[in-house]
């Protein structure tokens, strides 16, 4: 059973900095992409990074420079540092997974953790 648990998040002023943790169990984790989205109250669940099984990142325009997405194999853990934090990085930040489906990544999330608030204030 593929489980994903979020941990780090809470309440920072703006320009400060916080580290997201996904702790990931039940599958493959090395094998596949992994990334992380967010949903700001009354907006949709938007992409924030996504990292590939071979390291390649990708990330949102409006975290580019501020955001790092990184993965440890070894510990099954994905991370998110966020840096120079704003206060429209509020919202609930969730840790998705794409898994093996017929001998290939399936390309888009499997599975979502439960979220991990983030707010930021003025």
């Amino acid at each position: 059973q593929v489980q994903l648990v979020e941990s780090g998040g809470g309440s920072v002023q703006a320009g400060g900095s916080l580290k997201l943790s996904c702790a990931a169990s039940g599958y493959i984790f090395s094998s596949c992409g992994m990334g992380w989205y967010r949903q700001a109250p009354g907006k949709e669940r938007e992409l924030v990074s996504v990292i590939k099984s071979d390291g390649t990142t990708n990330y949102a325009d409006s975290v580019k420079g501020r955001f790092t997405i990184s993965r440890d194999n070894a510990k099954n853990t994905l991370y998110l540092q966020m840096n120079s934090l704003k206060t429209e990085d509020t919202a609930v930040y969730y840790c998705a997974a794409e898994v093996i489906i017929n001998n290939y990544c399936s390309g888009s999330p499997d599975y979502w953790g439960q979220g991990t608030q983030v707010t930021v204030s003025s």
